[in-house]
């Protein structure tokens, strides 16, 4: 047997998660001993040089004697998720791993099972498994306010969680991902959405696998880095297939309109548990968002029309956020929109701009949910969804009415 080589790989990419780490290798053993008996496997952490001792705790973890474990970290001082995936991509290659599992290093509530969701469609001849979870309202605010609503709207397919964290792919996507350009976003907290819109225009097989509810290290809405990393890599992944969005049909008036174009088969559970319960600070996050708005309102009233523009001043000068649905889908279109060939300088300042808006309209959906069930409030999240798809004539109108983008663009 060659010791270099593995059947399934389970990764698990940490940063200063010392805490955590040993019960997700625990379960992943578990998972991989039980569901996988047969196959040389392999749990992998990718980190970026600890000082926590995450390494450390990783090693301590007790699995079956047969599975094997190893440690890759990213040079000193050199950071970021996506690093740690480049560096599990390269392995996976080199190991000629048929399957390939991700699991986030701080969860609490990953059992056994989740390794055999994730793995089973790859070994069925499936590409890419995104996880489906039952997620707290205020949790996922980048993933169900832009990614899940732009991906509905202009890819067509129905992936609700394609910055989860959790995922299974095959050494041919694996593969596929290395071939595509890296920018530093992508070396960083953009690596999640590169992966699910690579494998969604790149015409995978693609699934989606229940898995039941995610307790984890949840956040409220971040301005910082990882917005503008997601973001950044969000859109311009979306500009560089617009030819095929471009081209898509405008909406008519059939009632199936508005299911997805793309079917995904779906596995694992039907029926997810109740999620983790999650607190806000309401009024923290208003300061922060106020400051935000103070701090780029120049940018805003510069990239939105007037008449946006003064309805989102109101509401700040109030102080009462009512960010609707149909606003907020055509700001999100525009700013897609001015960032196709904006200059480096300009997609900072739209994503800047971006920030504060992004926040009002979290505040807006915390305000509107917060009284509703978990259920209701899902619905609300996939309404929005179908929101972005009603409002897509107004992005394609954009471009029509630049005629020399469109004919560039489309070669007409």
């Amino acid at each position: 047997m060659n010791d270099d080589k593995f059947d399934v790989v389970v990764g698990i990419p940490s940063y200063n998660e010392a805490q955590t780490i040993g019960y997700v290798t625990r379960m992943a053993g578990e998972g991989l001993a039980k569901y996988f008996p047969d196959a040389r496997s392999v749990i992998v952490n990718c980190d970026n040089n600890s000082p926590d001792g995450t390494k450390e705790a990783f090693f301590s973890a007790d699995v079956p004697d047969r599975i094997k474990k190893k440690y890759i970290s990213t040079p000193e001082g050199i950071k970021g998720k996506g690093n740690n995936f480049y560096n599990l991509f390269r392995f996976c290659l080199d190991a000629e791993a048929k399957i390939i599992i991700v699991v986030d290093a701080d969860l609490r509530s990953i059992t056994p099972k989740w390794i055999q969701y994730l793995g089973y469609p790859i070994k069925e001849g499936g590409d890419y498994v995104a996880p489906l979870y039952s997620r707290h309202q205020f949790d996922a605010t980048i993933t169900n306010h832009l990614c899940y609503p732009l991906i509905f709207s202009l890819a067509r397919f129905d992936v609700q969680q394609p910055i989860g964290g959790d995922f299974a792919f095959s050494q041919r996507l694996c593969r596929y991902w290395l071939d595509q350009e890296w920018n530093e976003m992508t070396r960083q907290y953009g690596i999640d959405i590169f992966m699910s819109l690579n494998a969604l225009f790149g015409g995978f097989n693609i699934y989606q696998s229940g898995l039941g509810n995610k307790i984890h290290n949840a956040s409220s809405p971040k301005l910082g880095k990882m917005f503008e990393e997601v973001v950044y890599t969000l859109f311009s992944i979306l500009l560089r297939y617009r030819t095929i969005w471009l081209e898509t049909p405008l909406l008519d008036d059939s009632p199936d309109i508005y299911r997805p174009e793309h079917t995904i088969t779906q596995y694992g559970l039907d029926k997810m548990m109740e999620p983790q319960d999650l607190a806000i600070d309401i009024l923290g996050l208003k300061k922060q968002c106020r400051d935000e708005y103070e701090r780029y309102k120049h940018l805003i009233k510069q990239y939105l029309n007037p008449y946006t523009y003064n309805r989102i001043h109101y509401m700040f000068e109030i102080d009462n956020y009512a960010l609707d649905t149909m606003i907020w889908s055509q700001i999100v279109y525009r700013f897609l929109f001015l960032f196709d060939g904006a200059s480096e300088e300009i997609k900072q300042e739209l994503i800047d701009a971006l920030k504060p808006l992004y926040f009002a309209r979290s505040i807006t959906f915390d305000y509107t949910t917060f009284r509703y069930s978990v259920t209701y409030a899902g619905k609300e999240i996939k309404d929005q969804s179908r929101a972005f798809l009603s409002q897509k004539p107004y992005l394609m109108g954009l471009y029509l009415t630049n005629r020399e983008i469109c004919e560039l663009y489309l070669g007409k």
